[in-house]
C-alpha cells in the first residue's frame, strides 16, 4: 500500500471510528435517560453525574471525525467546500451545542445538590430526633423505678416472670440495683449516652455535607472543563470552516 492510499484508508478509519463513538455516545445518554424524570432532583443529580462522567467519548469521536477530514483535505492539496452535507458542520454544531448543555449543567446540578443536602440534614435530624426521645423516654422510666426501689422484690423481678425476657429481666435488675446504690452513675451513662448520640448526629450531618461537596465540585469541575472544550471545538472549528477565522490547518500547512 503506497502512501497515498494508506493515507487515504486512515482518513477513512479515524471518520468511521469518530462517527461510531459519537453516536455510540448519543444512544448510551437516551438510554440513561429511561425512565424520563426531568422534575425529579434525584434523576437530575444521577443523569448529570452519568453523562458528564462520559463527556469525554463524545469529544473524543469528534476529535476522531475532524482528525479524518483534515488528513483528506491535507492529501488532496485543498479545501472542500462547506455546505450542509458536510458532516464536519454538523459536528461542530453538535460540539457547540455540547459546550453549552454542559455550561448548563453546573449551576443546575449545584442547585439540586443543595437540595438533597436539605433533605437528607432534615432527615438526619428526624431519625435522631426519634432516637433522643426514645433514650429520654427510657430514662424517666428507669429513674422512676430507682426512686420506687422497693418494687425489684416483687414476683415480677424475682425470676418468677414467664417468656423469653426473663433473662433480659434479670440483668436490668443487676443493674436497676446498681443505679439504686448509686444513682450518680445512672445520671452519668445518660450524659455519657446522649453526648454519643450528638456526637454521631454531628458525624452524620457533617459525611452528608462532605458527600454532597465531593460531588459538587468533582461533576461540577468536570462539567465546566467539558463545556470549554466542546464549545473551543465547535466555535474555532465553525470559524475555520466557514472563513471566519485563520485558515485551515491543512491550508496553513500546505503554505508552508
Amino acid at each position: 500500500m503506497n502512501k497515498r492510499a494508506f493515507s487515504t484508508y486512515v482518513s477513512f478509519v479515524l471518520k468511521v471510528v469518530g462517527a461510531i463513538v459519537i453516536v455510540s455516545s448519543v444512544i448510551d445518554y437516551i438510554i440513561l435517560a429511561v425512565p424520563f424524570q426531568p422534575l425529579n432532583p434525584d434523576w437530575q443529580i444521577a443523569f448529570t453525574s452519568q453523562i458528564v462522567d462520559r463527556g469525554i467519548v463524545p469529544m473524543v469521536g469528534i476529535a476522531f471525525l475532524i482528525s479524518g477530514y483534515w488528513l483528506q483535505e491535507y492529501r488532496m492539496g485543498k479545501t472542500q467546500r462547506v455546505s450542509l452535507e458536510d458532516l464536519r458542520l454538523w459536528m461542530l454544531i453538535f460540539s457547540s451545542v455540547m459546550g453549552l448543555i454542559f455550561f448548563l449543567l453546573v449551576p443546575l446540578h449545584l442547585s439540586n445538590l443543595s437540595l438533597v443536602r436539605g433533605r437528607e440534614i432534615a432527615q438526619i435530624e428526624e431519625r435522631f430526633d426519634v432516637e433522643e426521645q426514645r433514650i429520654q423516654t427510657q430514662a424517666d422510666q428507669f429513674r422512676q423505678l430507682i426512686e420506687e426501689g422497693e418494687r425489684l422484690s416483687s414476683p415480677f423481678w424475682n425470676g418468677q416472670a414467664s417468656g423469653s425476657r426473663l433473662e433480659q429481666l434479670k440483668q436490668i435488675r443487676k443493674q436497676l440495683e446498681q443505679w439504686i446504690e448509686n444513682p450518680e452513675i445512672f445520671e452519668q451513662q445518660y450524659n455519657e449516652t446522649m453526648t454519643q448520640l450528638g456526637d454521631r448526629r454531628q458525624e452524620a450531618e457533617n459525611q452528608a455535607k462532605t458527600n454532597v461537596l465531593k460531588s459538587g465540585f468533582r461533576i461540577g469541575a468536570n462539567s465546566l472543563l467539558l463545556a470549554i472544550g466542546y464549545t473551543i471545538i465547535g466555535w474555532t472549528g465553525l470559524r475555520g470552516l466557514t472563513g471566519g477565522g485563520s485558515l485551515p490547518l491543512s491550508r496553513q500547512v500546505r503554505a508552508r
